[in-house]
């Protein structure tokens, strides 16, 4: 399948390139990369090879005690499913783009909330790991193979109170075409504090910027090009290491 990334990804930046659609008799055999829903990568103009996984993977089964979701399965359809149900611990998910499958891998979270606190184990294509077989970190995991499904205990007690707070926070986010945060805080400091104090919150390379409203989101407000993006997270990691020696670790996944 072609697939036009300059549409598809979330930061609108990219070529069209092929992407072999999985399922469970060719997964094991794919030998690229898998991509989701697109939110956190920059693709370049000579990416590797792309697969992604087909709609057999967006599901959510619930038992009453065990939820289990596909990696497919949008975050959308997972809050509204958590809302629906009375489940605790999704309300975080309000108003985030992308799949299960990229939240289990960047360890997704807001407000002391993570992914991976319900979790109980996360199904790959090398077969099914418990949660203490994994290593789960800020914005990251280390999980083998291409992950299928999930699956969580089935906690009562949707917040709703919490779920507006998560949407009024993010209400104030930039606005655009952008990855969402492009760097993670280091300890104890925020990284769009960082950038802003190196001179360059609303700073601008090509068609891409780092936002007047939050320095920490790269936007793509005129036709950036890959070069555009790269440029500006470069700039911004040799400033910061600069001016205060901190090494600026970017969430988005550059293939």
């Amino acid at each position: 399948m072609l697939v036009d990334f300059s549409k598809f990804s979330s930061v609108r930046v990219g070529g069209v390139f092929e992407v072999e659609i999985l399922n469970d008799e060719n997964l094991n055999s794919f030998d690229g990369v898998v991509i989701g829903g697109a939110n956190n990568i920059l693709i370049s103009p000579n990416p590797p090879k792309l697969g992604m996984l087909d709609k057999s993977f967006d599901y959510i089964k619930f038992d009453s005690e065990i939820l289990e979701i596909g990696a497919l399965a949008k975050n959308s359809k997972i809050y509204n499913f958590a809302k629906k149900n009375n489940l605790a611990n999704f309300e975080f998910l309000r108003s985030i783009p992308g799949t299960l499958g990229g939240l289990i891998t960047m360890n997704a979270g807001l407000l002391g909330y993570e992914i991976s606190q319900n979790l109980i184990s996360v199904s790959t294509n090398l077969g099914e790991f418990n949660k203490n077989e994994l290593i789960f970190g800020y914005r990251k995991s280390q999980i083998k193979g291409v992950i299928k499904s999930a699956k969580f205990r089935a906690l009562k007690g949707f917040d709703l109170n919490l779920s507006d707070e998560i949407s009024k926070k993010r209400a104030n986010q930039p606005k655009g075409a952008s990855f969402g945060s492009c760097f993670k805080n280091p300890p104890n400091s925020s990284a769009g504090q960082l950038i802003q104090s190196v001179g360059l919150k609303g700073y601008e390379i090509g068609g891409a910027k780092f936002s007047e409203i939050h320095a920490n989101f790269i936007i793509n407000f005129n036709h950036a090009k890959f070069e555009d993006i790269m440029s500006l997270i470069n700039l911004a990691k040799k400033r910061v290491f600069e001016k205060f020696g901190l090494n600026l670790e970017s969430e988005v996944k550059i293939l």
